[in-house]
């Protein structure tokens, strides 16, 4: 009796020794080294599927933070309408460049207070579409929420906010889902049909309209992901296929803002007022900027520079394309002196100084 009695008490003693060293060993259903006869299999992860866009709460975020833009030349008052973001309360404002492009003058009325101020622009980059504004008098501005593109994923709900047709007031919200993270397009400005390529855009199936250039793109959140720049067509002519908008990265965006912000122009992004030549150039052949016009009244005009001569550097920096010499020109400003090399229709150099005149956003 008491042999089995220890015997009993002996075998619940090795159990327990064996239970704790599996303890000890991180035990998980198994003793260390003994094959349990079945392979663990991971099982998936399923996440949940995000809340779906409410367009109202966005737009409610947004509207505040938008402004209306409007853009004139000279003499006829001609120009551009569009939108814009407030980033900062002191009335510093994210729009497109092409919506203040070749403007004398830019009038701002903001929405979330219904005020109209003047506008300067304080610099833009052409190639980004994408240019920086600052409102005369402004105070206690309401301001965007500022996302970050990286994070945007193909099939993310979006919100289109701005100022549809151009006609101001409440601006007009349009849903959409983003379709590309990396489209390039070839863009059409209505003010002046120009074209030009944007590349590295956000595509969105929403049918965005003229006006809203400038605008929000905006998440489920209410953080501005990009800054509207174009859309795919009319959509009343679309046939089999629903329109589509493209906006600017707002990481893009934002570079051009900081870069715009120091103070340091570079051949793309250019800080403060634009200088001008007064020319209209196209590439010459083998190399070299060939004018096409000398405007009347501006610097190359009163230079004495005509059609048919080439331009092949800018103060010892060859050109040797008509955008090399808008590059040259980008980081200037007006009243400064520079010294042109040209070449002449029989063949004949000469060098030329001159002083840069005060021009419009280009």
């Amino acid at each position: 009796m008491n042999e089995q009695r220890f015997g009993g008490r002996a075998l619940a003693m090795i159990v327990a020794a064996l239970l704790a060293v599996a303890g000890f060993l991180g035990y998980r259903g198994e003793l260390p080294g003994w094959p349990s006869g079945a392979s663990e299999v991971a099982a998936p992860i399923i996440e949940p599927a995000p809340p779906p866009l409410d367009p109202l709460a966005v737009a409610a975020v947004v509207d505040p933070a938008l402004v209306d833009v409007s853009a004139s030349t000279k003499p006829f008052g001609l120009g551009a309408a569009g939108s814009g973001i407030v980033l900062t309360a002191d009335g510093q404002v994210l729009t497109s460049h092409h919506v203040v492009k070749g403007a004398d003058t830019v009038t701002v009325t903001d929405v979330g207070n219904g005020r109209d101020y003047d506008a300067v622009v304080l610099g833009y980059d052409s190639d980004a579409d994408i240019a920086l504004l600052a409102l005369s008098g402004a105070t206690g501005l309401p301001t965007a929420r500022i996302g970050s593109s990286a994070d945007a994923r193909v099939r993310d709900e979006v919100l289109a906010i701005g100022n549809a047709g151009g006609v101001g007031g409440t601006p007009t919200a349009i849903q959409g889902t983003l379709t590309d993270l990396d489209s390039t397009i070839a863009a059409l400005n209505s003010a002046d049909l120009s074209r030009k390529a944007l590349t590295g855009m956000l595509e969105v199936a929403a049918a965005v309209t003229s006006g809203q250039s400038g605008g929000a793109l905006a998440d489920r959140e209410g953080a501005v992901i990009g800054v509207i720049a174009a859309a795919s067509g009319d959509p009343a002519r679309t046939v089999n296929r629903p329109p589509n908008g493209y906006a600017v990265p707002i990481d893009t965006a934002m570079r051009v803002v900081q870069q715009i912000r120091s103070g340091t122009p570079t051949d793309t992004v250019h800080v403060g007022p634009t200088a001008t030549l007064g020319v209209l150039t196209t590439d010459a052949k083998p190399a070299g900027a060939r004018i096409d016009m000398a405007i009347y009244g501006l610097p190359a005009y009163a230079a004495g520079l005509t059609h048919g001569e080439v331009i092949t550097s800018v103060d010892g920096r060859a050109i040797s394309t008509a955008r090399a010499l808008h590059a040259a020109i980008n980081v200037h400003k007006p009243d400064d002196t520079i010294q042109l090399e040209i070449l002449d229709t029989a063949g004949a150099r000469r060098t030329v100084t001159l002083v840069l005149a005060l021009g419009t956003p280009n």
